[in-house]
């Protein structure tokens, strides 16, 4: 199985093209995503850097979100791109080709969304509660399962 989750952060902007013509059109997104090691040893390098292609869905998400900085997490699989370059040398190089990305941190603090409210909001018991223990109410309609 070649299944691959990395989270980190990118590099730049992601570099998005359109392949194809008219309804076939294809967006594809091309990212770097920085990977901070674990443990760092003396004199090597503090982070891997992954080269992602994103294609679809995934690519418009890229283009409308994510920007230089960007925390995110993306899975997918790692395929080897193997080309000959104009001097005749064999390179070898990975690409992961993106299934899913996902943010990888919140909003910041200062844009918190507002609670929801719910309208059926009760006083709070006068009871008290142990500490580590929740009242549960004597009504059963009360009850977010029931």
């Amino acid at each position: 199985m070649n299944s691959i989750i990395i989270s980190g952060r990118l590099c730049r902007d992601p570099e998005v093209r359109y392949s194809g013509t008219g309804e076939s059109t294809t967006a594809i997104a091309r990212f770097t995503v920085a990977v901070n090691r674990r443990s760092k040893r003396e004199n090597a390098p503090d982070a891997d850097f992954f080269t992602c292609t994103a294609f679809g869905k995934n690519a418009n998400f890229a283009e409308k979100y994510l920007k230089q900085g960007s925390k995110v997490v993306v899975r997918g699989a790692m395929e080897q791109d193997n080309y000959t370059n104009k001097d005749g040398q064999k390179v070898y190089s990975f690409n992961l080709k993106v299934d899913e990305i996902d943010f990888g941190e919140g909003k910041p603090s200062g844009e918190s969304e507002k609670p929801k409210a719910s309208g059926k909001s009760k006083p709070a018991a006068e009871k008290p509660v142990e500490e580590g223990y929740m009242e549960i109410p004597e009504d059963e309609s009360e009850f977010p399962f029931a």
